[in-house]
């Protein structure tokens, strides 16, 4: 199974942004952990991060095309935003998560609103940056039911 983990805007900025919410582990680290994890579950694990949506819409489509098994979108700030993000999840055939390190719904209300969700299988939030790693365990065992 091929899993592409797709983050949005300041995602890149984990380990040094707002430690209190999100902590300090950088977006390499969690990568890094993501793949290890990956290949012992027997996955291919990919691991993106772009500030910009229409990379982001443009990563989801070359999922389509090159049969990706499985999206995991971070979309940070275009959760709440991206209409573009929302329709070419929706266009995708394989199975995809939603992930937040924080809850949108303990935030500003701004972000209790998700594009990403209708279009997503599940959603995972609020579990910090080893939500990460338990979604990759989860489609670990998805794959290995199959």
């Amino acid at each position: 199974m091929n899993v592409v983990v797709i983050n949005g805007p300041n995602l890149n900025l984990l380990g040094t942004r707002e430690p209190e919410i999100y902590g300090s582990d950088t977006l390499a680290d969690i990568a890094g952990r993501c793949i290890k994890r990956g290949a012992k579950c027997g996955l291919q694990v990919g691991f993106k991060q772009s500030n910009h949506e229409g990379e982001i819409v443009t990563w989801i489509q070359d999922a389509i095309e090159d049969g990706t098994n499985a999206l995991v979108i971070n979309a940070g700030a275009y959760t709440h935003t991206s209409i573009a993000i929302h329709d070419a999840l929706r266009a995708y055939n394989g199975y995809t998560v939603e992930l937040h390190i924080s809850n949108p719904h303990n935030r500003e209300a701004f972000r209790h609103v998700s594009f990403v969700s209708p279009a997503a299988d599940a959603v995972i939030a609020g579990l910090g940056i080893k939500g990460y790693e338990l979604v990759i365990e989860m489609l670990g065992e998805k794959a290995n039911k199959n």
